[in-house]
């Protein structure tokens, strides 16, 4: 079941993605080539896919929750093309091709990545693709802006690079995942329910709560993926985050316990949201597939 409705919001959030990714100027056509692969290369959307749950789930429809879901996306596009810079991860495959920095040059990838930040705000903010109401939508533009930001992704990576190499405590490695993983989750169900104008003040509590269990749950699986699963199968290389030295929730509290945490986790999740008026089908098929992918 989840794997229709995955195909479904893949190809309209692609759809989105497409059109907002073509070049207006031609002397511009190598940054929008970069901006389009470092976006179009693959990927799960699982942000996309909560934002369009989210939305359904308080009563909206699908359509509503475009701008929401292809803004996330191109938020989440971009924090990997930075991260994966020589000055952060260095990585050199991601999603099974070479980083954006390594198909195109480091001063490119850069750009892409500023261009593709740029731009998720263009979109969610811009009457043409976001019919909400403009208050709507300015909301929209500040809650994402929180996400993002020094106070949200960004901030746990910046908490992240300062880690390396030394011992957290649980709740350290939670308050750092909170930000760098979670926040945009919990942005891309709280986007998606306000561009349906129909949540309530107690939807939106309960879709935060969801989003607060399973992007943790989201950030734990990643780590024990990244020491039982194959690179061809990651699409990124294995064992990264051991290579780089980098605190995990297996290295932290083994394996077996890490796998049950993440379990709980989704339960917590499913919890939050077994509302009579939430439509929460689809959000707790993608928490059950959150913690069960093998990539």
């Amino acid at each position: 079941m989840i794997q229709a409705y995955q195909k479904c919001c893949q190809e309209r959030v692609d759809s989105v993605l497409t059109r907002v990714l073509q070049a207006k100027q031609p002397k511009l056509a190598r940054l929008y080539e970069a901006m389009y692969y470092s976006v179009m290369n693959g990927g799960k959307r699982v942000r996309p896919l909560l934002a369009y749950a989210a939305c359904e789930a308080v009563g909206g429809a699908m359509a509503q929750a475009d701008a929401a879901a292809s803004a996330i996306e191109l938020i989440h596009a971009y924090s990997l093309v930075h991260d994966d810079l020589p000055a952060m991860d260095d990585d050199d495959l991601r999603r099974g091709k070479p980083t954006t920095h390594i198909a195109y040059d480091e001063a490119c990838a850069i750009l892409a990545g500023d261009g593709l930040q740029s731009l998720a705000f263009e979109v969610l903010s811009s009457a043409e693709f976001n019919p909400c109401q403009a208050q709507t939508r300015l909301n929209m533009v500040l809650q994402l802006a929180q996400a993002a930001g020094p106070n949200g992704m960004v901030g746990g990576q910046a908490i992240d690079l300062g880690s390396v190499g030394k011992h957290l405590t649980p709740s350290d490695l939670e308050h750092m995942h909170r930000h760098k993983t979670g926040a945009l989750i919990c942005a891309a169900t709280y986007l998606g329910a306000l561009a349906s104008e129909k949540a309530s003040r107690q939807q939106l509590e309960s879709l935060h709560a969801y989003s607060q269990h399973i992007g943790l749950a989201f950030q734990v699986q990643d780590d024990i993926l990244d020491v039982i699963t194959d690179t061809s199968t990651l699409g990124k290389r294995q064992g990264s985050d051991i290579e780089h030295n980098k605190p995990t929730y297996p290295a932290l509290m083994g394996l077996d316990n890490a796998k049950e945490y993440a379990q709980e986790l989704k339960q917590q999740a499913i919890s939050a949201i077994t509302r009579d008026d939430l439509n929460a089908a689809h959000l707790i098929d993608l928490a059950e597939y959150i913690v069960n992918r093998n990539h």
